[in-house]
């Protein structure tokens, strides 16, 4: 399976352009996405590629990009040129098996995350990371939703979850999960590939990283899958969605509890009343 690349020059005085598009490509099936200094190098299945929707997306803001056939097996390559190891709050230390170990850290996860999307990197990934530092896994059932590489899963299971449920659309992120579940040598998450219609079971903690219209659109889901008190963390949109967020999980009984906020982006935890 070959993929397309698209590395978008992003000017030094747009930074904040590197989370804006890749949220938005992330929109027309593009995967992943890797920063390098000066561009934006984005990762589509060369079947899903669409010139019109990359068109739309970049024309508004008159970015320069250029597009390259990129055979899968090349993909170790880029990312591990780029992918540097992440931690967060001295707590937690993301790291592929090529990078020196965080012994000092109480909670390290390795990953190794080829083509599917979630090194770690971005701000959403670490806003929940800091919301589930804050909250008790002590014995609960969990479903992390839009898992990717698998981190928030993990992690889970490190803060002490008694068993969980990964689950991801892309068959590539699914499969990336499972190595990296093994990697991490953990024995009590289970990971499907599919989307919220896959879900059974009752959970306490329902975490969901994924884009504002999926979350929008699987609230319901998420409350049938849910206990009574269950905590649901959600991140992937901007602060400008929160209300929005807000209103439609407060119609499905979740009580917003808890802000976070970087760059723009949000991570919202809500109870079930």
């Amino acid at each position: 399976m070959e993929y397309i690349e698209v590395a978008i020059k992003i000017p030094a005085d747009k930074q904040e352009w590197f989370d804006i598009l890749s949220a938005q490509l992330s929109e027309y099936d593009f995967e992943s996405f890797v920063q390098s200094e000066e561009a934006l190098l984005a990762y589509v299945k060369q079947s899903k590629f669409n010139s019109e929707n990359l068109d739309a997306v970049l024309s508004i803001n008159s970015f320069q990009y250029q597009i390259k056939n990129i055979p899968q097996q090349n993909w170790n390559k880029v990312w591990e040129e780029n992918f540097n190891p992440i931690t967060v709050k001295d707590k937690v230390a993301i790291r592929a098996p090529f990078h020196a170990s965080f012994d000092s850290y109480p909670y390290i996860i390795t990953i190794e995350p080829k083509m599917s999307f979630g090194t770690g990197h971005h701000q959403t990934t670490q806003l929940m990371i800091l919301q589930m530092l804050e909250l008790d896994f002590n014995g609960k059932s969990v479903l992390d939703m839009g898992c990717g590489t698998g981190i928030l899963a993990i992690f889970s299971s490190l803060l002490g979850a008694d068993d969980i449920l990964a689950v991801d659309i892309d068959e590539w992120a699914y499969e990336n999960t499972l190595e990296n579940i093994e990697r991490n040598n953990i024995d009590n998450i289970g990971a499907l590939c599919g989307d919220a219609s896959v879900l059974c079971g009752k959970f306490d903690i329902i975490i969901a990283n994924i884009n504002r219209n999926i979350l929008l659109q699987d609230l319901s889901v998420y409350k049938s899958v849910a206990k009574a008190d269950s905590v649901l963390l959600l991140s992937g949109f901007y602060m400008s969605d929160h209300s929005t967020i807000c209103d439609a999980a407060e119609k499905e009984g979740f009580q917003f509890q808890k802000l976070m906020e970087d760059n723009n982006w949000v991570s919202a935890l809500f109870i079930l009343r």
